[in-house]
């Protein structure tokens, strides 16, 4: 592993992480923005409460959606030993979106401002209890993805059917554009909802680190290294759900994060799974930093969704994959 990977990657995310909280559409310079970071009681004024309500907030779950998205998939790839794993392969984010949905629809997240992050987060919930359910104790990777598969595919007809029935066309709006993933007009309350959930997953997968070597070898060598199989994919699937439903319930769907950051940091990082969960979770804060970024220079009198622009980048990074696969079986 190259040492100097996760130094760089940290100064790059402290660098994206001051210009998110520079760029905007009122034009404050760099001393004034950090002093007013900084100010208090009836210190506070209109440039104060610029960053410390509106931009601050932004970029704190910039740094926090992104790391829990790259960590997730880097964890998924090295357990599923797929690289074309990521983190909505199992369900969480479907479901999320699915319970944020059923918030949206009902006018539970117009009565209070935490429905929607709660109801996110109980979806996810319920798709790991699903999953876990559906594969079983001693079910291995292919059931996990088996079953991942169908609890996604439910909760996306669940969601259509949602959308199909609704009445309330402001709504349906709404939903729609909820579900093309943006962290603006967030407050540091969904900060305080999604942390605590994040940095659960993000500690589940940490543990992982040496299982996730070990499984490089394959399932039968890593149980005769003294992995217990079962607590390690309990540990990857909880991380993940924990990590993907905080990162969903307050910026919605934002997607191929999880896939793209550990295709380009592998290599960097010498292959290793427990080396590359590190590199990853700063890889995606980056990313995302940077994405939220882009959106409010590239439209900044029009609200482009974070999640248009990421698969927008994606999905031809993606296309790349296929092709560079198929031409090694040729």
């Amino acid at each position: 592993m190259n040492r100097a990977v996760l130094p760089l990657l940290a100064l790059l995310v402290a660098g994206l992480f001051l210009g998110s909280l520079l760029v905007g559409p009122a034009a404050l310079g760099l001393g004034e923005s950090l002093r007013a970071l900084v100010a208090g009681g009836q210190e506070r004024d209109a440039v104060a409460l610029v960053m410390q309500e509106v931009r601050l907030p932004r970029a704190l779950l910039g740094l926090l959606v992104g790391a829990a998205l790259g960590l997730s998939g880097a964890a998924l790839q090295g357990f599923l030993r797929n690289p074309l794993a990521e983190p909505g392969l199992i369900g969480t984010s479907a479901s999320a979106a699915l319970g944020a949905v059923i918030a949206l629809q009902t006018g539970l997240a117009a009565a209070h401002a935490l429905a929607l992050p709660a109801a996110a987060l109980a979806g996810a919930g319920v798709s790991v209890a699903l999953v876990a359910a559906i594969a079983g104790p001693r079910g291995g990777a292919l059931t996990l993805i088996l079953a991942g598969i169908a609890v996604s595919a439910l909760a996306a007809a669940l969601t259509a059917l949602v959308l199909n029935l609704s009445p309330n066309p402001f709504a349906a709006s709404e939903i729609v554009f909820w579900m093309m993933g943006s962290l603006a007009d967030r407050s540091m309350l969904h900060v305080w909802v999604a942390a605590p959930c994040i940095g659960l997953g993000a500690l589940l997968l940490a543990t992982t680190g040496r299982g996730l070597d070990a499984l490089t070898l394959g399932e039968d060598a890593a149980e005769a290294l003294g992995v217990n199989l079962a607590r390690l994919r309990l540990a990857v699937v909880a991380g993940v759900a924990a990590a993907v439903g905080g990162a969903t319930a307050v910026a919605g769907a934002v997607g191929f994060v999880g896939l793209v950051v550990p295709h380009l940091l592998r290599p960097l990082v010498g292959a290793r799974p427990a080396a590359l969960l590190p590199a990853s979770a700063l890889g995606g804060a980056a990313m995302v930093l940077a994405a939220d970024i882009a959106v409010r220079l590239i439209a900044p009198d029009r609200d482009l969704k974070l999640g248009v622009l990421t698969a927008i980048v994606g999905a031809p990074f993606f296309l790349h994959l296929i092709w560079r696969l198929r031409a090694r079986l040729a």
